[in-house]
């Protein structure tokens, strides 16, 4: 392995859960009115975290905590929810499971947790407009995610549940890549949900716009229309595509921060158009320390720098993947329903 910075991946998409220590757990609710759901990205021996907000219109919680130069230098878990600014909620109840575990920011003979949130916007996609996560999907979701015991499902899940996608149902999708620097190796994977107002979608192929290497064949034309067709319906103007990338890299504020900014690079690859007024497009980072970068600051720059293509690259297939694998739930067919 050279210095150059190298990455590799063993399958198609891989996952977050490569990252050793990082847990995925979900919950949500599709019957009844409801159409909606959380999920928790956890790190039970802390991370190291950053974050970048883009879209014009956020719905966030501690993204301040995380900015380099303030106090907290180690979280637990970041929330990714439906429910618009009413699904932060769900936030709370990972902060009770957290406060449980003993997992927080020491304070006297207890802890606080600092728990990050991001929020889609879902209100109403399952009839009900009062139907959205609260602190029992937080709590559920994170101790799903501490508890380790099973993979999570991928597609209309958790906070995924009621995502769309430019005219399609939208889901929560996973990626992973290892990136090979001086004789280590890191691993670098991404959670995103994908509700956005941009569309995944090429019109002219009817692919993801980030399909290369998946294998997938161009739908016939009778299912390319029924693709467009789809993706010419209106909907709501309230959207957003939010995400996790964790890597295994020890990295400080600053530069997790990085990774996380340049990882919308990967969300505007998959997702056109991004960043608008009405999106609340928000990624955070989860750096786990287990894995040292060089000091030699020539060196630590290479490590860096494909560190950052590594996150822009997993982010985007996670993208794709959270479409691919997304099913018909309510009002807006999947992808994959269509091409079949």
């Amino acid at each position: 392995m050279g210095s150059s910075g190298r990455i590799e991946s063993s399958t198609p998409f891989g996952s977050i859960l490569d990252v050793s220590g990082v847990g995925v757990g979900h919950h949500q609710r599709t019957a009844a009115g409801w159409q909606t759901g959380t999920t928790v990205v956890t790190v039970g021996a802390g991370a190291t975290p950053g974050v970048d907000v883009r879209g014009g219109g956020p719905g966030t919680r501690e993204t301040d905590a995380l900015r380099p130069e303030n106090l907290v230098r180690t979280i637990h878990a970041v929330t990714l929810t439906g429910g618009s600014a009413f699904g932060l909620a769900a936030a709370h109840g990972v902060m009770q499971v957290l406060e449980t575990a003993g997992l927080g920011f020491p304070i006297g003979e207890g802890v606080v947790p600092v728990v990050p949130a991001a929020v889609i916007f879902d209100l109403g996609r399952g009839g009900r407009f009062a139907n959205r996560p609260d602190a029992s999907f937080g709590e559920r979701a994170a101790r799903t995610a501490l508890a380790g015991r099973r993979t999570p499902a991928w597609g209309s899940v958790g906070a995924g549940t009621g995502a769309r996608a430019g005219g399609l149902q939208g889901g929560v999708g996973t990626a992973s890549v290892t990136v090979a620097v001086g004789d280590c190796e890191v691993m670098v994977g991404a959670v995103a949900v994908v509700n956005s107002i941009g569309s995944a979608i090429d019109p002219a192929t009817a692919l993801p716009w980030e399909s290369s290497g998946l294998g997938l064949r161009r739908p016939s034309a009778a299912r390319r229309r029924a693709v467009l067709e789809a993706m010419k319906q209106p909907g709501p103007r309230l959207n957003t595509t939010i995400g996790v990338v964790a890597t295994s890299a020890r990295l400080d504020k600053s530069e997790a921060s990085k990774v996380a900014s340049v990882a919308h690079d990967g969300l505007a690859r998959a997702i056109r158009p991004a960043h608008g007024m009405t999106d609340g497009d928000t990624i955070f980072c989860l750096a786990t320390g287990d894995v040292v970068l060089p000091d030699e600051p020539a060196a630590r720059v290479t490590a860096l720098n494909s560190l950052l293509r590594a996150g822009a690259d997993v982010f985007a297939a996670a993208c794709t993947h959270a479409i691919v694998e997304a099913s018909t739930i309510g009002d807006d067919p999947a992808w994959r329903d269509l091409v079949g």
